[in-house]
């Protein structure tokens, strides 16, 4: 049997927050949040565990407190696809909740490449995906 992708770990500052911005894009809720070690995991609402639902499960993504900031590009980046509206307005939307534009050399690609609250690097593609 080969491993199924079941989460994200982000290093930031501010877990709390980068939480709440991810919550907003994605439509997850939190999971777990432990104040003290400074970790905070959400999770998508329609799939709380997983374990009984065939097929691929969202994976869920888990902040975490560290003292270094980001520095440079990120090696690995979120992909979000807009489910219900188009690419130029799921960008809009996407910067009212606080994320940035950011220019990684991709030119005129299809895709728009956005900076969260902490300048983690992802993009927006074109294709709406229910």
């Amino acid at each position: 049997m080969a491993g199924k992708f079941t989460e994200l770990a982000i290093d930031c500052a501010d877990p709390a927050r980068l939480a709440r911005f991810w919550c907003a894009v994605l439509d997850y809720e939190v999971r777990e949040e432990d104040e003290e070690e400074g970790v905070v995991t959400i999770g998508s609402p329609a799939v709380p565990e997983g374990k009984d639902r065939p097929g691929p499960v969202p994976p869920v993504l888990t902040f975490a407190r560290v003292p270094e900031g980001k520095s440079v590009k990120n090696r690995l980046h979120i992909d979000v696809n807009p489910t219900d509206r188009e690419q130029g307005e799921e960008v809009e939307r996407l910067l009212a909740l606080g994320a940035r534009r950011a220019d990684v050399g991709q030119g005129g690609a299809g895709w728009v490449v956005l900076a969260d609250p902490e300048g983690n690097e992802f993009c927006v593609l074109a294709t709406r995906c229910p």
